[in-house]
Parts: structure tokens; sequence; C-alpha cells
């Protein structure tokens, strides 16, 4: 894949103007005093972005994964901890935002840009601009220069990512309307991208391959009443139904992205239901789209447990058989006990299938580096992505224990690292008789991780 830097750079400077833009109104009273007083100039900018409401954070998360039978590196399609017997830092993550109120009768603006560096980047990036068409399988040249390929293609598992850079508004309208504007991590399913939202350190198949990451586009958030909130938008620049889109290519295929939450009174339950659905591309008229539906109860206040799922659709999809309309669909759930305030246990369960074998792919990130000639430049010598219509399974045994606080550990940078051990059981069954071992020549494996992270 080659993209030329001329157009990297106009998107960068783009984005980079319009957030000092929105700084540079937010704090616009402070502009004097920081120009008076050059011996102060670092304090005054701090006490400007404080009052002005705009914040710096991130995290870094990283770990390794053992995994006693694989063969070529990689822990078959079990994507983000994919490396097999060796450490990756996964998210080195940094954002800069101004939040928006949710509620009162004044306007409000805002912003959010994130910068992610790590072996997730592949994952995270606006690629729903597939190098080879769903549709008819003739090669791509149209990408998009959002972040792809930005850097780090010969190491072939780093790289860099930017998946979220947003305008948010708050408008005083009936209980207060949010609406957001630009690249954002998608509002549907239950896991998602950023690391300190996950209890587990792997993710579920639905996750991986059952959803999208992000989106390209306009979303906005309405409080209906105390229960209910209501979500709905326009999503575009992309060429897989309005999936991880950017922001030059594809902006003529607009989809629709919507959702409704009920929260109980006692806030120990919610059901959420979402979606999106589009045509694929502006070349076809193809629908593409999924739903999900994603139940949380609280059985006590020590006893977390969610149910979800998912159901996705893709018609006109080339196979070796020919075009089909395509399904992919699963159940999974969680359960979470707190042990102590500091130590928490849980199991996550999973069956998804690949009806047709055109999500999953085995070694994920081989088939996500694929470039338009057909070359991976995260695969190994002779290494090719496979897939198959198959019934995965997988079972994920681990806990999230904040080692710095149980222990007293006196700096204060420390007391929100998070250790969570992992124990995963993966199984792929094939469908119709097909012969398919995607778990380095196995039908399954078991995977022993540990990863840690720290919010700064």
């Amino acid at each position: 894949m080659k993209y030329k830097s001329i157009y990297k750079n106009q998107m960068v400077h783009a984005v980079a103007g319009g957030l000092l833009l929105i700084g540079m109104s937010s704090s616009s009273v402070h502009a004097n005093t920081v120009m008076s007083n050059g011996s102060n100039v670092s304090k005054s900018m701090m006490n400007a972005f404080k009052s002005s409401g705009i914040t710096a954070g991130g995290w870094v998360n990283g770990g390794a994964t053992f995994n006693p039978s694989q063969t070529d590196g990689y822990n078959g399609p079990v994507t983000f901890a994919d490396q097999a017997n060796r450490f990756q830092m996964n998210q080195l993550n940094i954002f800069l935002q101004r939040a928006v109120k949710t509620e009162g009768k004044g306007w409000d603006i805002g912003f959010r840009a994130d910068f992610m560096f790590g072996t997730d980047a592949i994952f995270t990036q606006a690629y729903g601009n597939p190098a080879f068409d769903p549709n008819s399988g003739r090669v791509l040249n149209d990408r998009g220069n959002w972040d792809l390929n930005l850097c780090c293609s010969s190491s072939r598992t780093y790289g860099i990512a930017f998946p979220q850079a947003y305008a948010e508004i708050y408008a005083p309208i009936g209980n207060g309307l949010n609406v957001k504007v630009g690249h954002f991590y998608t509002p549907i399913g239950y896991e998602s991208v950023p690391a300190p939202n996950n209890f587990f350190y792997t993710h579920a198949y639905t996750m991986q391959y059952g959803e999208p990451f992000t989106h390209t586009g306009v979303l906005s958030n309405y409080t209906v009443n105390k229960n209910i909130t209501a979500m709905a938008g326009a999503i575009g620049g992309s060429g897989t139904g309005g999936w991880d889109g950017n922001f030059d290519k594809q902006m003529g295929n607009w989809g629709g992205i919507g959702g409704v939450t009920w929260t109980s009174d006692d806030k120990k339950s919610s059901l959420n239901v979402a979606g999106t659905g589009s045509t694929t591309s502006t070349r076809s008229n193809n629908f593409w789209g999924m739903y999900s539906i994603v139940l949380k109860h609280m059985f006590t206040d020590k006893t977390h447990f969610i149910l979800q799922h998912d159901h996705g659709f893709s018609d006109g999809i080339l196979t070796v058989n020919g075009p089909v309309n395509a399904e992919w669909y699963g159940v999974n759930s969680h359960a979470y006990y707190d042990l102590t305030p500091d130590l928490s246990v849980g199991v996550r369960a999973e069956w998804f299938r690949d009806r047709d074998g055109v999500r999953v792919w085995s070694p994920g990130r081989v088939s996500a580096a694929t470039n338009q000639v057909g070359r991976s430049y995260a695969s190994n010598a002779g290494l090719l992505a496979t897939s198959a219509p198959a019934d995965y399974y997988a079972v994920t045994i681990g806990a999230n224990w904040k080692a710095a606080r149980t222990l007293n550990l006196g700096w204060q940078g420390l007391r929100q690292l998070n250790i969570r051990p992992n124990i995963r059981w993966d199984r792929a069954d094939a469908l119709n008789g097909v012969a398919y071992r995607p778990f380095g020549g196995n039908k399954d494996q078991v995977v022993f991780s540990l990863d840690a992270m720290i919010p700064f």
C-alpha cells in the first residue's frame, strides 16, 4: 500500500489546526496573562487549560501470551493479544480532550483526539476501505489517507493509529442533545478497543470480527427520560458498510447508526440495542449491517453479569463458492466478582458462527495487513491468512488486580496499575465437513496471558 505523504500531512495539519482553534476559543481569556508573563508561560498555559476544561491523559498497556501449541508466532484468529510467546506493547495511547456537559440550559463545545502507538494500532486504524472489493474481488487503490501505513511496516507488528478525532456540541434542546462530528469509537457492543475499558486482555470473537471498531460521521445522543437514552447518526467514508471509515474516500457512501438504552431505576440493570445499516460502498448497493443486544445486571454490589448477542449481514460477498449473502452471529456472556476493592475475578464464554467464512481470519494480523497485490507486511515467510465457515468457541478465565494498592506502595503513579492474568481455551469446528485447523495446525488451543496497564 502506497500513500502520498502530502495527503497524510494535510489531514494531520487539518485536525491539529481544528483542535488548536477550539482550544484557543475556549481559553482566550487567558491569552494576555500568558503573553505578559514570559517567565510563567508554562504555569499560565496549564491554568488556561485547566480553567477551560481541556485535559490530557492516556495509558500504556503491554503483555505476553504463552501458547505451547503455536507454530507460526501467532495465536490463530485471536487478535490484539495475537503474538505467541513474546512480549508486545499493545497500546501507548495519549489523548487531549475537552469534555462537554450532558445536561443544563447552556450550550457547550468540546473535542477529543487520540493517538495510539503499539501492536493494536493495525486493528484500530480506519481500514474500512479494503484492499479488495468484497463484492467483486477486484483490486482497490482507494484505501484512504487517514492513518493507514503511517509508519513501522518494517517491524511487522507496530504502528500508529488516530482512532478518535472529533468535535462535540451540547445543545440545550429538550432534555439535552449531544452531537459528535468526526472520527470516533463505535458505541455498539460491550467490549471496546481502549484497554482500560475491558476486563480481559484478550477479546471475544464478537468484538474482534462481528462489530465495527470506529466510525466517521455524525452521532447524536439524547436522554429521553431517566430510564431511556437514544442515539442516532450518519456514518460514511467506508467501503464496508460504514465500518472503520476515514475522511477522504467513499464519502458518498452514507449509512445509518442508531440504538436505544434502557436503565432500571436502581441502575443495576440495563439493556442496549444498537446497530448499523448501509450499502456496502459507492460501487455496490448490497446491504451491509449488524445489530447488537447487550444486557447488564448486578446480582449484588459485587456480582456483575453481561449477556450479548450480535448478528451481522453482508449481501453479495464474494467467496470461493461465488457471491453469497453472508451472515455471522453469536452469543457471549461475562460474569465478574469483586473479591476485594482491588481484586476481581471473571469468566467469559462464547460461541460465534462465521457461517460463510468471510469474517474470521487466521492469523488476524496477516489478513489486516494484506495489500492490493496480496502480500502482507505482517506475514512470516510464506504465511497466508486463512478462513473457512466455522463455529468458534472460547472460554476465558481471568482477574484484575490493583497490585500497588493491595501492597500499599507509596508511589502515586502506580496506584492505578492493573495486572490482568488470563487463561483462554479456543476451538474451531468447521462447517460443511471442511477440515480447518486455524490454531497452528490444531482445532483448539490453550493460551496463558499476563498483561499490565497504567493509566496516566
